[in-house]
Protein backbone atom coordinates (compact mmCIF):
# COMPACT_ATOMS: atom_id res chain seq x y z
CA UNK A 1 0.00 0.00 0.00
CA UNK A 2 1.38 3.52 -0.87
CA UNK A 3 1.03 6.38 1.58
CA UNK A 4 -0.62 9.42 0.53
CA UNK A 5 -0.17 12.92 2.86
CA UNK A 6 -4.00 13.19 2.82
CA UNK A 7 -4.63 9.63 4.02
CA UNK A 8 -1.54 10.30 6.76
CA UNK A 9 -3.03 13.58 7.92
CA UNK A 10 -6.81 12.16 7.92
CA UNK A 11 -5.55 8.93 10.00
CA UNK A 12 -3.62 10.44 12.60
CA UNK A 13 -6.51 13.39 13.03
CA UNK A 14 -9.06 11.00 13.68
CA UNK A 15 -6.75 8.60 15.93
CA UNK A 16 -6.16 11.81 18.10
CA UNK A 17 -9.78 12.33 18.73
CA UNK A 18 -10.88 9.08 18.92
CA UNK A 19 -7.80 8.19 22.01
CA UNK A 20 -7.94 12.18 22.85
CA UNK A 21 -7.88 10.72 27.03
CA UNK A 22 -5.24 9.29 25.99
CA UNK A 23 -3.96 11.74 24.07
CA UNK A 24 -4.01 14.19 26.37
CA UNK A 25 -2.19 11.73 28.72
CA UNK A 26 0.89 11.50 26.77
CA UNK A 27 1.13 15.80 26.08
CA UNK A 28 0.95 16.23 29.86
CA UNK A 29 3.59 13.61 30.16
CA UNK A 30 5.18 15.47 28.16
CA UNK A 31 4.92 18.92 29.04
CA UNK A 32 5.97 17.60 33.00
CA UNK A 33 8.43 15.70 31.81
CA UNK A 34 10.45 18.57 29.87
CA UNK A 35 9.20 21.46 32.06
CA UNK A 36 11.50 19.26 34.65
CA UNK A 37 14.28 19.11 32.41
CA UNK A 38 13.81 22.37 30.92
CA UNK A 39 14.16 23.64 34.71
CA UNK A 40 17.34 21.57 35.58
CA UNK A 41 18.92 23.50 32.82
CA UNK A 42 17.68 27.00 33.65
CA UNK A 43 19.41 25.78 36.94
CA UNK A 44 22.38 24.52 35.50
CA UNK A 45 23.19 27.49 33.27
CA UNK A 46 22.66 30.33 36.13
CA UNK A 47 25.40 28.00 38.16
CA UNK A 48 27.44 28.22 35.24
CA UNK A 49 27.08 32.05 35.27
CA UNK A 50 27.76 32.08 39.08
CA UNK A 51 30.57 30.00 38.98
CA UNK A 52 31.93 32.13 35.87
CA UNK A 53 31.15 35.50 38.00
CA UNK A 54 32.61 34.59 41.00
CA UNK A 55 35.88 33.30 39.87
CA UNK A 56 36.39 36.49 37.75
CA UNK A 57 35.85 38.29 40.68
CA UNK A 58 38.62 35.95 43.01
CA UNK A 59 41.99 38.25 44.27
CA UNK A 60 45.39 38.21 46.12
CA UNK A 61 47.26 41.27 47.60
CA UNK A 62 50.51 42.03 47.22
CA UNK A 63 51.63 43.43 50.46
CA UNK A 64 55.00 45.66 49.82
CA UNK A 65 57.85 46.41 52.26
CA UNK A 66 57.47 49.21 54.01
CA UNK A 67 61.01 50.63 52.92
CA UNK A 68 60.21 49.30 49.35
CA UNK A 69 61.99 52.10 46.73
CA UNK A 70 59.99 53.76 43.77
CA UNK A 71 61.60 51.49 41.65
CA UNK A 72 60.77 48.45 43.12
CA UNK A 73 56.69 49.52 42.94
CA UNK A 74 57.31 50.79 39.74
CA UNK A 75 58.81 47.03 38.46
CA UNK A 76 55.64 45.28 40.28
CA UNK A 77 53.44 47.34 38.39
CA UNK A 78 55.46 47.12 35.08
CA UNK A 79 54.79 43.28 35.66
CA UNK A 80 51.01 42.46 36.46
CA UNK A 81 50.47 45.18 33.07
CA UNK A 82 52.37 42.69 31.22
CA UNK A 83 50.15 39.27 32.62
CA UNK A 84 47.04 41.88 31.35
CA UNK A 85 44.97 40.61 30.07
CA UNK A 86 46.18 36.68 29.97
CA UNK A 87 45.89 36.14 33.67
CA UNK A 88 45.35 39.49 35.90
CA UNK A 89 42.13 40.88 34.62
CA UNK A 90 42.87 44.40 36.44
CA UNK A 91 45.20 45.94 39.31
CA UNK A 92 44.83 48.68 41.94
CA UNK A 93 47.86 50.67 44.31
CA UNK A 94 46.85 51.27 47.62
CA UNK A 95 49.00 53.63 49.56
CA UNK A 96 49.42 53.79 52.86
CA UNK A 97 46.88 56.53 53.54
CA UNK A 98 44.25 54.34 52.09
CA UNK A 99 45.39 50.80 53.77
CA UNK A 100 44.85 53.50 56.57
CA UNK A 101 41.41 54.53 55.85
CA UNK A 102 40.76 51.12 54.80
CA UNK A 103 42.18 49.34 58.62
CA UNK A 104 39.51 52.11 60.06
CA UNK A 105 36.69 51.36 58.05
CA UNK A 106 36.63 47.53 58.40
CA UNK A 107 37.14 47.52 62.10
CA UNK A 108 34.99 50.25 62.90
CA UNK A 109 33.66 47.88 65.85
CA UNK A 110 36.77 47.29 67.30
CA UNK A 111 38.21 50.51 67.84
CA UNK A 112 41.26 48.78 70.02
CA UNK A 113 42.29 47.18 67.40
CA UNK A 114 43.41 50.26 65.57
CA UNK A 115 44.24 52.44 68.08
CA UNK A 116 48.22 53.55 67.81
CA UNK A 117 48.00 52.52 64.50
CA UNK A 118 49.80 55.34 61.72
CA UNK A 119 49.51 55.24 58.30
CA UNK A 120 53.40 54.65 58.34
CA UNK A 121 52.90 51.42 59.91
CA UNK A 122 50.59 49.84 57.47
CA UNK A 123 52.55 48.65 53.77
CA UNK A 124 51.24 49.67 50.55
CA UNK A 125 49.58 46.74 48.62
CA UNK A 126 48.74 45.77 44.67
CA UNK A 127 44.68 44.89 44.89
CA UNK A 128 44.55 41.89 41.55
CA UNK A 129 41.89 40.28 40.07
CA UNK A 130 42.85 37.50 38.13
CA UNK A 131 40.51 36.64 35.12
CA UNK A 132 39.81 32.97 36.52
CA UNK A 133 40.41 31.65 40.42
CA UNK A 134 42.31 29.07 39.64
CA UNK A 135 45.01 31.37 37.96
CA UNK A 136 45.37 33.52 41.36
CA UNK A 137 48.22 30.95 42.45
CA UNK A 138 49.92 31.39 39.18
CA UNK A 139 50.35 35.11 39.66
CA UNK A 140 51.31 34.75 43.54
CA UNK A 141 53.91 32.68 42.86
CA UNK A 142 54.97 34.87 40.38
CA UNK A 143 56.31 37.28 43.53
CA UNK A 144 58.21 35.59 45.89
CA UNK A 145 58.24 36.78 49.04
CA UNK A 146 60.94 39.27 50.44
CA UNK A 147 61.95 39.45 46.72
CA UNK A 148 61.77 42.83 44.38
CA UNK A 149 60.05 44.53 47.34
CA UNK A 150 57.10 41.96 48.09
CA UNK A 151 57.16 41.55 51.59
CA UNK A 152 54.04 38.99 51.20
CA UNK A 153 51.49 37.59 49.29
CA UNK A 154 48.64 36.90 50.65
CA UNK A 155 45.00 35.45 48.79
CA UNK A 156 42.20 32.25 49.89
CA UNK A 157 44.15 29.57 48.35
CA UNK A 158 42.07 26.81 50.56
CA UNK A 159 39.10 29.01 49.86
CA UNK A 160 39.64 28.97 46.04
CA UNK A 161 40.28 25.17 46.25
CA UNK A 162 37.38 24.39 47.99
CA UNK A 163 35.03 26.62 46.02
CA UNK A 164 36.22 25.01 42.29
CA UNK A 165 36.38 21.86 44.07
CA UNK A 166 32.20 22.09 44.81
CA UNK A 167 31.52 24.35 42.05
CA UNK A 168 32.43 21.44 39.52
CA UNK A 169 30.90 18.97 42.25
CA UNK A 170 27.58 20.98 41.63
CA UNK A 171 27.42 21.40 37.88
CA UNK A 172 28.27 17.68 37.36
CA UNK A 173 24.94 16.89 39.58
CA UNK A 174 22.80 19.52 37.87
CA UNK A 175 23.65 17.80 34.20
CA UNK A 176 23.09 13.98 35.81
CA UNK A 177 19.94 15.34 37.22
CA UNK A 178 19.24 16.79 33.52
CA UNK A 179 20.27 13.19 32.40
CA UNK A 180 18.07 11.80 34.45
CA UNK A 181 15.06 13.59 34.06
CA UNK A 182 15.57 13.35 30.21
CA UNK A 183 15.97 9.46 30.26
CA UNK A 184 12.54 9.54 32.56
CA UNK A 185 10.51 11.57 30.28
CA UNK A 186 11.77 9.40 27.57
CA UNK A 187 10.62 6.37 29.47
CA UNK A 188 6.71 7.74 30.48
CA UNK A 189 6.58 9.33 26.87
CA UNK A 190 6.99 5.99 25.38
CA UNK A 191 4.57 4.37 28.05
CA UNK A 192 2.02 6.86 27.06
CA UNK A 193 2.35 6.04 23.14
CA UNK A 194 2.33 2.39 24.63
CA UNK A 195 -0.40 2.15 26.47
CA UNK A 196 -2.36 4.59 23.58
CA UNK A 197 -1.63 1.71 20.88
CA UNK A 198 -2.33 -1.48 22.67
CA UNK A 199 -6.09 0.37 23.29
CA UNK A 200 -5.22 0.02 19.12
CA UNK A 201 -3.84 -3.37 18.69
CA UNK A 202 -6.27 -4.82 16.79
CA UNK A 203 -7.13 -2.20 14.34
CA UNK A 204 -2.96 -2.97 13.68
CA UNK A 205 -3.14 -6.26 13.31
CA UNK A 206 -6.26 -6.19 10.95
CA UNK A 207 -4.38 -3.91 9.01
CA UNK A 208 -1.85 -6.11 8.68
CA UNK A 209 -3.94 -9.49 7.66
CA UNK A 210 -5.34 -6.79 4.81
CA UNK A 211 -1.86 -6.58 3.00
CA UNK A 212 -0.97 -2.90 5.08
CA UNK A 213 3.00 -2.53 4.93
CA UNK A 214 4.58 -1.71 8.68
CA UNK A 215 5.50 1.48 7.52
CA UNK A 216 1.91 2.33 5.98
CA UNK A 217 0.75 1.73 9.70
CA UNK A 218 3.62 2.97 11.67
CA UNK A 219 4.15 6.74 9.65
CA UNK A 220 0.27 7.83 11.26
CA UNK A 221 1.69 6.79 14.69
CA UNK A 222 4.79 8.35 14.26
CA UNK A 223 3.07 11.71 12.94
CA UNK A 224 1.07 11.16 16.23
CA UNK A 225 3.71 10.94 18.54
CA UNK A 226 5.30 13.97 16.96
CA UNK A 227 2.64 16.13 17.41
CA UNK A 228 1.99 14.48 20.75
CA UNK A 229 5.48 15.41 21.81
CA UNK A 230 5.60 18.96 20.15
CA UNK A 231 2.61 20.23 21.78
CA UNK A 232 3.97 18.90 25.03
CA UNK A 233 7.15 20.35 24.66
CA UNK A 234 4.94 23.78 23.56
CA UNK A 235 3.84 23.75 27.29
CA UNK A 236 6.97 23.11 28.84
CA UNK A 237 8.62 25.94 27.12
CA UNK A 238 6.14 27.86 28.62
CA UNK A 239 6.26 26.94 32.12
CA UNK A 240 10.45 27.66 31.54
CA UNK A 241 9.84 31.03 30.23
CA UNK A 242 7.28 30.75 33.34
CA UNK A 243 9.75 29.90 35.69
CA UNK A 244 12.36 32.45 33.77
CA UNK A 245 10.09 35.38 34.48
CA UNK A 246 8.96 34.57 37.99
CA UNK A 247 12.57 34.35 39.10
CA UNK A 248 13.19 37.38 37.73
CA UNK A 249 9.56 39.61 39.70
CA UNK A 250 10.83 37.55 42.94
CA UNK A 251 14.66 39.71 42.79
CA UNK A 252 13.56 42.91 41.42
CA UNK A 253 10.35 42.99 43.34
CA UNK A 254 11.05 40.98 46.44
CA UNK A 255 14.99 41.76 46.58
CA UNK A 256 15.81 38.07 46.52
CA UNK A 257 19.39 38.01 46.20
CA UNK A 258 19.63 34.23 46.79
CA UNK A 259 17.86 33.77 43.25
CA UNK A 260 19.93 36.15 41.59
CA UNK A 261 22.23 34.10 40.47
CA UNK A 262 19.47 31.36 39.12
CA UNK A 263 18.32 34.31 37.05
CA UNK A 264 19.75 33.74 33.22
CA UNK A 265 19.76 35.45 29.78
CA UNK A 266 17.15 35.43 27.39
CA UNK A 267 19.90 33.89 25.01
CA UNK A 268 20.14 30.74 27.22
CA UNK A 269 16.02 30.48 27.30
CA UNK A 270 15.61 30.45 24.05
CA UNK A 271 18.39 27.79 23.67
CA UNK A 272 16.79 25.23 26.70
CA UNK A 273 13.77 26.15 24.53
CA UNK A 274 14.97 24.99 20.88
CA UNK A 275 16.43 21.92 22.88
CA UNK A 276 13.03 21.25 24.49
CA UNK A 277 11.37 21.16 21.55
CA UNK A 278 13.62 18.96 19.71
CA UNK A 279 13.55 16.49 22.85
CA UNK A 280 9.89 16.89 22.21
CA UNK A 281 9.70 16.07 18.58
CA UNK A 282 12.37 13.30 18.51
CA UNK A 283 11.29 11.32 21.54
CA UNK A 284 7.61 11.80 20.33
CA UNK A 285 8.27 10.14 16.80
CA UNK A 286 10.40 7.87 18.24
CA UNK A 287 8.72 7.04 20.98
CA UNK A 288 5.61 6.06 19.31
CA UNK A 289 7.59 4.35 16.39
CA UNK A 290 9.34 1.83 19.07
CA UNK A 291 5.74 0.99 20.71
CA UNK A 292 3.98 0.11 17.42
CA UNK A 293 6.82 -2.21 16.89
CA UNK A 294 6.03 -4.94 18.59
CA UNK A 295 2.39 -4.69 17.53
CA UNK A 296 3.32 -5.26 13.74
CA UNK A 297 4.26 -8.72 14.44
CA UNK A 298 0.92 -10.76 13.47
Amino acid sequence: MALSLDYVVRETGTNLWRNRLMSIAAVMTVAVSLSLVGGALIVKQGASTATARWKGNVGLALFMQPGASPDQTTAVAARLTSMEPAMVRSFRYVDQNASFTEMHHLFANQPDLIQGVKPSDLPASYRVVVHDASQAPTVGNLFPKNQGGIREVSYPSSAIKTMLSITRIAQAVIVGLAVILLLSASVLILNAIRMAIFARRREVAVMKLVGATDWFIRVPFMLEGLLQGLVGAVGACGAVVGLHWALGYAVQHFHASLLTSLVVSGHDVFITELFILAMGTVVGSLGSALAVRRFLEV
